[in-house]
């Protein structure tokens, strides 16, 4: 089946993991297209450790105000090849003032430039501001208070990202505190690295809408009744999961048996360059191995919306475009 057509919505997306070779070249004129597959394209990976050390060649090209227009606007236009209709960007805006800007203009100048993209390309975007599990506790409400400082934009959301097994949660647990008093909308990164273990401590310290991954839950019966019973969604990354060697191989991936345990599950790329992959890659790998047809996208799509931290209004228009 073509994909290309197919209308699609991505609510797990990270800004530093989805830059392509031409807006590195022109930021950096001189790599070569071997140096940018060797540096940013995370296929020889043997662990979530490995992937994400392959985002900090992105991030050191991502520190100035031009710098995160260009991976912006770039990213933008992927969207539009894959026919997306919505998405949820990541970013962690601590990571981008190595030079000079701090981290309130980091996400000023990303909301303004998506704001501009999202009007001409007509996608509809969020985005949704990261601490990261090595952070302290002082960054992570760095981070939530930004959140609460841009409320009101596009600024959507709270997540919790990067290395699930080598730090634990205490540190950013005050933060999603403040954020489930004040309302503001929470996904967190669980159930990859580590196991089913890992998504029940993490709805029970940080308790989060979504949980990033979460394909370790397939592991506990019990922790499947209770995503369900919750109606916590899962944003499931096919490829990401085989790169970061999660699972050996696509059939022994358990996006199907999610979903055919009727969870709330929808289907994103993670890190685009990184995973070397698009949605409409995925939509073909889901198709080829499960033989998914156009109910399950559809199904899928209409999850992600409904979990998704845009407003009513957007849900609706979206919801409306899938139903035609």
């Amino acid at each position: 089946m073509n994909f290309n057509q197919t209308h699609k919505v991505e609510l797990h997306l990270h800004l530093d993991c989805s830059l392509s070779y031409e807006v590195v070249k022109e930021i950096n004129p001189n790599i070569t297209k071997d140096q940018y597959n060797n540096d940013f394209i995370g296929t020889n990976c043997s662990c979530l450790k490995d992937y994400i050390k392959c985002a900090d060649n992105a991030v050191e090209i991502m520190q100035t105000k031009k710098e995160l227009e260009l991976v912006t606007i770039d990213l933008f236009k992927q969207l539009k090849k894959d026919n997306v209709i919505y998405a949820e960007i990541r970013f962690a805006p601590l990571l981008h003032i190595n030079k000079g800007l701090m981290s309130k203009q980091v996400v000023k100048i990303i909301s303004d430039v998506t704001k501009k993209e999202s009007k001409k390309t007509g996608i509809e975007a969020g985005l949704i501001l990261c601490t990261l599990r090595h952070f302290n506790s002082d960054e992570s409400m760095e981070t939530i208070n930004l959140v609460n400082d841009f409320k009101g934009t596009n600024v959507v959301g709270f997540d919790l990202a990067a290395d699930e097994a080598g730090y634990p949660l205490k540190n950013h647990i005050e933060a999603f505190k403040f954020a489930n008093i004040n309302n503001i909308s929470c996904t967190a990164h669980a159930g990859e690295a580590l196991g089913s273990e890992s998504v029940n401590e993490t709805l029970e310290k940080l308790m989060p809408k979504r949980i990033g991954h979460g394909v370790r839950s397939i592991e506990d019966p019990n922790l499947i009744k209770r995503l369900k019973k919750e109606n916590i969604h899962l944003e499931l990354c096919l490829t990401s999961n085989i790169v970061t060697e999660v699972y050996d191989n696509y059939c022994k991936h358990p996006i199907d048996e999610l979903y055919k345990n009727d969870l709330s599950i929808s289907v994103s790329s993670d890190g685009r360059t990184i995973s070397n992959t698009n949605l409409n890659k995925e939509y073909s790998l889901l198709s080829k191995y499960f033989k998914w047809d156009e109910k399950h996208f559809i199904n899928c799509n209409m999850n992600a919306i409904k979990a998704s931290f845009a407003s009513s209004e957007v849900k609706n228009k979206l919801i409306n475009i899938l139903n035609r």
